[in-house]
């Protein structure tokens, strides 16, 4: 039976009934093929035909033995004989071998049909390797992500475009004082200290979202549930830029000061003697550096002794730093904002 005696078979005696429906079936992208009840082809799409590498006129009038190896030939008459003892149609996924020699899925049903006054077998299956394969590797990727974040030990947060928190580490929540569970759906901005450098964040972060930049490094003060502050150095990811806009964005904290409490925000002049105290100047070389007088410098020293709490020079340089104020990994000496400006990439 070729494929035009099988297209009048479909109008089942309607002459231009079905032909219509046959064109569709004989071209539609789902496999579909009729056997005898001895494992012959009487007809096959070209969907079909296509998963062994052939054309249809090539499928029709062979045995499954012809197209298939022993093993699938015995599992693919099984079916059969199966469909055809019981009657009924039959819903399953099976494997097969490609042409290749890969290993395939299909899902589909199998069916009982009559053709010439005698029972046959019709099926019509999709396949879905290709589409497996990806889930596979999908989840694969999904769970060593998972692996990662869990296990890295580095605080990170998978952030939408609007600034909330999607997923949390473990490392994140803890740094927040908090469990991942109440983490997960906080506004990114509760979570930020007011300071003036918000506003230039704020401004990278629409840079990403709007896609003209990938990543930002940069640094912001945190708070925890205690209301203890510290300072942290960000790397911000954007993530989707197949699309007009950032879908999400990942937030690492590569470093982070110590926790302490808020204290009265540190003017420029302060920032920078301190820089030149952590580099060794005396009082004398930053009265010069600055141009200041002595007694100004000196009352700088005073007063940043009383907000960062040190009674020594070393002492406050050793707060300078675990406090975030000076950057952790730069020479010389200088303000953590100014070592990690909001460079983009």
């Amino acid at each position: 039976m070729d494929d035009s005696t099988f297209k009048e078979l479909s109008r089942t005696g309607t002459p231009g009934r079905y032909a219509a429906f046959a064109d569709l079936v004989d071209l539609a992208p789902a496999a579909a093929f009729i056997r005898d009840s001895d494992g012959r082809y009487l007809w096959a799409n070209h969907a079909y035909a296509h998963l062994y590498g052939t054309v249809p006129e090539q499928v029709i009038g062979k045995y499954i033995e012809d197209l298939d190896e022993p093993a699938d030939a015995e599992q693919f008459r099984a079916l059969d004989q199966e469909i055809l003892g019981r009657g009924t149609p039959v819903r399953h996924t099976l494997g097969y071998r490609r042409p290749d020699g890969s290993p395939g899925r299909a899902v589909g049903h199998r069916f009982p049909v009559r053709e010439n006054a005698r029972t046959c077998v019709a099926g019509i299956y999709v396949d879905v390797t290709d589409h497996l394969r990806a889930t596979v590797q999908w989840q694969e990727a999904e769970e060593n992500l998972q692996a990662l974040r869990d296990h890295s030990g580095l605080p990170c947060a998978l952030l939408s475009a609007n600034g909330r928190v999607l997923e949390a580490s473990a490392a994140a929540a803890e740094l927040f004082q908090v469990s991942p569970h109440d983490l997960v759906g906080r506004r990114a901005h509760t979570l930020l200290a007011p300071e003036p450098d918000l506003d230039r964040l704020h401004r990278r972060w629409n840079g990403l979202i709007s896609r003209r930049t990938r990543r930002v490094e940069t640094s912001a003060v945190l708070v925890d549930a205690h209301g203890l502050q510290r300072r942290a150095q960000l790397h911000l990811t954007s993530i989707g830029h197949s699309a007009a806009r950032a879908r999400h964005v990942w937030a690492v904290v590569t470093h982070q000061s110590l926790a302490h409490e808020a204290h009265p925000a540190l003017t420029a002049a302060q920032v920078r003697i301190l820089s030149l105290l952590a580099e060794g100047s005396s009082n004398g070389d930053i009265a010069t550096s600055l141009h200041l007088s002595r007694q100004t410098v000196d009352y700088h020293l005073s007063r940043l002794r009383h907000l960062l709490g040190a009674a020594t020079r070393p002492a406050l340089v050793a707060r300078a730093y675990v406090l975030g104020i000076l950057a952790p990994r730069a020479w010389p000496p200088r303000s953590a904002t100014a070592a990690h400006p909001l460079s983009t990439v």
